[in-house]
């Protein structure tokens, strides 16, 4: 009983006292905020068809849709040309800012509102790709996503350096982000622009005082208690959006994996098939012949299919063969987006199981970037001997003991020395 307890206490104090994952949870913020990216800047030729003015899904029908299931969109404040391209405009404005990790918390809140209010508007675009976005656009809003890889990492770390020196620094772009959000809340929620759901609201007022809490606890030099009680919440919402989003992919590959075995052509090995002699799913028509010619090779890519999607969920306890399988579903999402033409729905599902690989590989990858910046920039991110970049080899040493999957971040800087700005935790 004693070891239990011990257990259990060591368990909370890690889910509490550090935001679990920060390499994964920032390749999922970089892989969401550019399939979304990339998905706005491929569809501004036909955005008017999609989800603007000249859509066939006009806006008096998606008026009457949002009314009878409460959904959230911008968009039906207004049905002007003007507003839809400042809120297409916008859209855009935020991914990218997401993507490079700029005011990450400010930006994914402003990322949530652009994915919901686009695809609100005309829900009857997109894929399965674009239901996984929709859902991780919320997620993110409670993942502290940009301690490392990011603009705000950079920024805290010089932050912590100059402060080192003796150097008092100054944010001001934290408190005009917060009072420009709050101004907009206040003015939208007395026009009673909000739909009749109260969920999209009320996370959106939740994130505004949150940051506000954020820099007053800051500014209590004298009292580190309030500071810390906050970083302790966002730590817990952080790890537990971390793991809402494992269990999502789960179930993603679960239900459609025991969905498949019920089909008669995934019994008899013939699924893949059938969708690489379809015109709408054939971008490279010569490269699908070539594959669906081979009985043995569609075979395969079946029964292929099924086997990893229905064994993944019981892979999670091996991390070997996690591993392996998670390179095979990467891979496949891969070929689904050259064979099939489904580029956005295999971005979004790899996005999705980034937060299943390994630290020591995106060690890795980080000491590659690191190298590939030292040959572009050479006065620049000088990498340590053996190519972890040194901010990482630093957070890799204040994390004695762990096994290669809590990483603080490299900027991260003491609760009871550092004041906080609204807008600037990521």
């Amino acid at each position: 009983m004693n070891r239990f307890s011990l257990s259990v206490s060591a368990a909370i104090a890690r889910l509490t006292e550090s935001a679990l994952g920060p390499y994964q949870s920032a390749v999922v913020r970089i892989g969401f905020s550019a399939t979304w990216l990339l998905f706005l800047l491929r569809e501004f030729p036909h955005r008017q068809e999609l989800y603007g003015p000249d859509g066939p899904w006009d806006w008096e029908l998606a008026r009457q849709l949002i009314d009878s299931n409460g959904s959230f969109t911008v968009l039906m404040w207004s049905d002007g040309q003007v507003w839809f391209e400042a809120v297409y405009a916008l859209a855009m404005v935020a991914g990218a800012l997401l993507l490079l990790g700029w005011r990450t918390r400010a930006m994914s809140v402003l990322f949530m509102v652009g994915v919901l209010s686009l695809q609100n508007r005309s829900v009857f675009m997109g894929d399965g790709g674009d239901n996984v976005l929709h859902l991780m656009s919320v997620y993110l809003m409670f993942l502290r996503c940009g301690r490392v890889w990011s603009l705000d990492a950079r920024r805290a770390r010089r932050t912590q350096e100059a402060r080192a020196r003796g150097e008092r620094v100054t944010d001001r772009v934290g408190p005009v982000l917060w009072a420009a959000s709050g101004t907009v809340l206040v003015t939208v929620t007395v026009a009673d622009r909000f739909p009749s759901e109260w969920t999209i609201p009320a996370l959106l007022w939740a994130a505004w005082a949150a940051q506000g809490l954020w820099w007053a606890a800051g500014r209590l030099r004298q009292s580190a208690e309030p500071r810390i009680l906050l970083d302790v919440i966002g730590n817990v919402l952080h790890n537990g959006a971390l793991v809402v989003i494992m269990v999502e992919a789960c179930l993603i590959y679960a239900t459609a994996g025991w969905y498949k075995i019920q089909g008669s052509r995934w019994q008899d090995g013939t699924a893949a098939y059938y969708p690489l002699h379809l015109d709408y799913f054939s971008p490279w028509p010569a490269l699908a012949d070539l594959l669906a010619a081979s009985g043995t090779m569609v075979l395969i890519a079946t029964y292929g299919t099924v086997i990893v999607q229905v064994a993944f969920p019981f892979t999670l306890f091996n991390r070997r063969l996690k591993n392996v399988l998670l390179a095979l579903m990467m891979a496949e999402h891969a070929v689904i987006a050259v064979l099939l033409g489904l580029p956005f729905f295999s971005l979004a599902m790899i996005a999705t199981d980034s937060v299943f690989l390994p630290t020591p590989f995106l060690h890795r990858v980080g000491g590659w970037a690191a190298r590939v910046r030292e040959a572009l920039l050479p006065d620049r991110g000088q990498p340590l001997p053996d190519g972890v970049p040194r901010d990482e080899a630093e957070a890799r040493g204040r994390t004695a003991g762990s096994r290669g999957q809590d990483h603080p971040d490299p900027a991260h800087v003491p609760a009871a020395t550092t004041p906080g700005t609204p807008g600037t935790r990521a």
